[in-house]
């Protein structure tokens, strides 16, 4: 059976992935940074016909989290076939250069960028002991800088100082994850759920959780032909699923 990490899951998008992952037969680690709030999520998941979920506590701010994470991991599959960084934060609004203190740009890239790769680091020791590794950054168009080039994009006034720019640090995270692991059997890519409404963004996206997960997981489960250090949005219109970053 495989195992899965998904952080931030036990709401939203992540909740979703969870459940879906769950009914494909995988091994879910719940991850979430409130132990006592993980816990609830997977018995009620459990007590409505989901298996193989178990929370576990990780705070991508909190490298001892993070590690105590990977331990219990090891200890109980050996391995770890895919792990999904689906954790972020948005910041406060607004987010104009002008008003934006550092330390709230701070905050947002501790958790979108610099805990994406503190998470990623601690566990390449386990992913690579899978036959088919999979790494999946869950980014945003809004981290696309071609598209936020283009004044004719249909996002293109919405400019965020914090968020706009972790996604994009993410992005470029991904690329160069992605070709370090080129000749090993790992596919890293970023991917885009699309504009979702969640509690992430007070439920204002026309998207569903659903569609959201489905394809975060059509990109996540794949063979060994398919491609690696991309860029997917369930946004992009004209179907290729192919970003620009």
């Amino acid at each position: 059976m495989k195992s899965v990490l998904i952080t931030g899951a036990n709401r939203s998008i992540g909740l979703e992935i969870t459940k879906q992952l769950s009914k494909k037969g995988l091994f879910v680690y719940l991850g979430s940074r409130d132990l006592e709030k993980g816990n609830a999520v997977a018995k009620e998941l459990n007590e409505n016909g989901f298996q193989n979920i178990k929370a576990i506590e990780i705070d991508s701010t909190k490298p001892e989290t993070i590690l105590e994470a990977k331990n219990i991991i090891e200890s109980e599959q050996g391995r770890l076939d895919i792990l999904i960084n689906n954790a972020g934060i948005s910041g406060a609004f607004p987010q104009a250069i002008p008003d934006a203190p550092i330390s709230a740009i701070q905050e947002v890239f501790d958790t979108n960028f610099f805990g994406v790769i503190s998470v990623t680091q601690t566990f390449l020791e386990l992913l690579k002991k899978s036959d088919s590794p999979r790494i999946s950054n869950i980014t945003s168009g809004l981290g696309s800088l071609t598209l936020h080039s283009d004044p004719n994009w249909k996002y293109y006034n919405f400019k965020a100082t914090s968020y706009l720019t972790s996604k994009a640090a993410l992005n470029a995270f991904t690329i160069v994850l992605a070709f370090e692991l080129k000749d090993l059997n790992f596919k890293v890519n970023a991917i885009d759920p699309g504009y979702t409404a969640t509690d992430f963004n007070h439920h204002n996206g026309p998207g569903t959780v659903e569609s959201a997960a489905s394809f975060i997981i059509k990109h996540t489960l794949t063979d060994e032909n398919a491609p690696t250090g991309k860029f997917f949005s369930n946004d992009i219109e004209d179907g290729t699923e192919v970003s620009p970053w």
